[in-house]
């Protein structure tokens, strides 16, 4: 696969200004949009724009033809560009396109979205087999970190498998949780013991995107507090930190993938990457026999439906509670 290129400054002033100047305030005018996400639109519209300066005349995005959107999306395809790549790029160039036609009407009455339905994405295609995580595959891996004591992945892992989030959520883990108190109950005369963190900003619209506080046990309240006493004390706030020059500062996300790539894999022994962990997540609830709207509450869906197409979920529950049962 031949990777695309960032687009230069130097690139970028030799688009038309009509669409520099289109695509600028339809970014401003996204406000249901978080921030992460209008960055990915305007890197993948900046992407369309230099291929229409490079093959299409330069024209303007109101003369676009749906043929020539169709050539662009081959030209990604032939590039061997994945099928997620490919759906980012389609569906900011569709936003905007809708952004146009609702916004801009009045002035450009003929212009219809030249990406339709006629135009059909590419079939899906893993460019990497995703193979989830067994049971026995992770508590090698936290084995192996612990005989090891590099205790914050060890506390990484079991918090974010345990929690089903994503890279951007567990980087946002605050080492005050570290004092939350347990959550006992009761529940068909089984004793359930579990911890909430403190509120955390998820995927989601808007700038605030959705608020969830993450529910995880014992043994990974335990990881944590070992982690934060190997640590000792520093200026960070965060659970998860790189130390440069003496000084703690919050993980970013590419560091996850640099533990996954560097570590991890080895220790597998086959590709890893964060979002496995949520995959790896979901898929042994559905084998232990949980319920999908609890998966679905786990992971931060709003439809089961969603949860369904990626997992094979076999036997019913009711709620979350009983993933903390101490048996």
């Amino acid at each position: 696969m031949k990777k695309i290129r960032p687009i230069t400054p130097e690139q970028w002033n030799g688009v038309c200004e009509f669409n520099k100047n289109i695509m600028q305030a339809f970014l401003s005018d996204a406000t249901e949009l978080s921030a992460a996400t209008k960055k990915s639109y305007e890197s993948n519209l900046k992407v369309w724009f230099i291929w229409v300066l490079e093959n299409l005349g330069n024209k303007s995005m109101l003369d676009v033809k749906p043929l020539e959107y169709k050539r662009f999306q081959n030209w990604m395809v032939n590039r061997g560009c994945s099928s997620a790549d490919i759906f980012n790029k389609r569906s900011a160039i569709s936003s905007l396109n809708n952004y146009v036609e609702v916004y801009y009407g009045a002035d450009f009455p003929l212009f219809r979205s030249f990406v339709n339905k006629s135009i059909k994405r590419p079939q899906k295609r893993d460019l990497n087999e995703k193979i989830p995580l067994t049971k026995a595959e992770f508590n090698r891996m936290i084995e192996v970190l612990e005989n090891r004591e590099e205790w914050q992945k060890a506390a990484y892992l079991k918090f974010t498998l345990e929690t089903g989030c994503r890279r951007s959520e567990s980087r946002q883990l605050l080492k005050d949780v570290i004092n939350a108190e347990p959550v006992i109950k009761e529940k068909d005369g089984k004793k359930i013991v579990f911890y909430q963190a403190h509120p955390v900003r998820c995927k989601g619209f808007g700038t605030d995107g959705k608020v969830r506080r993450f529910a995880f046990s014992q043994s990974t309240m335990n990881a944590l507090k070992k982690w934060i006493h190997a640590r000792g004390e520093d200026n960070s706030p965060y659970m998860f930190v790189n130390k440069t020059g003496g000084r703690a500062q919050q993980v970013s996300e590419t560091c996850f993938n640099s533990w996954a790539a560097n570590d991890f894999t080895r220790i597998l022994g086959r590709r890893f990457h964060p979002h496995l962990l949520r995959t790896s997540r979901a898929c042994q609830l559905s084998e232990d026999g949980v319920d999908i709207e609890k998966i679905k509450k786990l992971l931060g869906h709003e439809s089961s439906v969603t949860t369904q197409n990626c997992y094979i979920i076999r036997k019913d529950s009711d709620d979350l509670d009983d993933l903390y049962i101490i048996q």
